[in-house]
């Protein structure tokens, strides 16, 4: 593959695709940079996996399976790192109103589940099928339906905990 068409290729994807790999990056991250850092690393494995693309899949399982295995391993790999320096953080911050508080809530309820609960409800809000599911994350479609049954299971109690979010 030519240069010229992987950068087109890789252009066309991101435009295409880029709040998939958002949604990805929202959810294995807490600050801004490392959102940043962690799209950085994904982008760079999409660039990277465009030769060996052979539409097999449909695009959006392509890089759904690059996404979610880049924050896996880069999840695991900031655990390992400090992310903030405590000393440079202010004693008290202002308390910033987020923008859509039910999304914030949803997003944070996410980032508490187990790493393929996480990718499991992350597939799941972009509608993809059990098959898709099993397939990205080599798991079986029964075993998908079980996940994502105890998934809106868990997410429906804390949901009736939370003052602000009932069902």
């Amino acid at each position: 593959m030519k240069d010229s068409d992987q950068r087109d290729v890789f252009k066309e994807w991101l435009n295409s695709h880029s709040a998939l790999l958002f949604k990805i990056v929202r959810a294995y991250t807490i600050t801004a940079d490392d959102r940043d850092d962690l799209f950085q690393e994904i982008s760079l494995q999409v660039w990277r996996s465009i030769p060996n693309f052979r539409h097999e899949a449909a695009v959006t399982t392509w890089l759904y399976r690059i996404a979610l295995n880049t924050a896996l391993r880069w999840k695991s790999n900031e655990k390992k790192r400090v992310t903030e320096d405590l000393a440079s953080m202010p004693v008290l911050q202002a308390e910033s109103k987020p923008q859509n508080e039910r999304i914030d809530w949803l997003y944070d309820e996410i980032s508490k589940l187990n790493e393929i609960d996480r990718s499991l409800c992350l597939l799941l809000l972009d509608d993809f099928s059990y098959r898709d599911m099993a397939d990205i994350l080599g798991v079986s479609e029964s075993n998908v339906a079980i996940k994502i049954h105890r998934i809106k299971k868990y997410l429906i109690e804390q949901s009736k905990k939370s003052q602000h979010y009932e069902i």
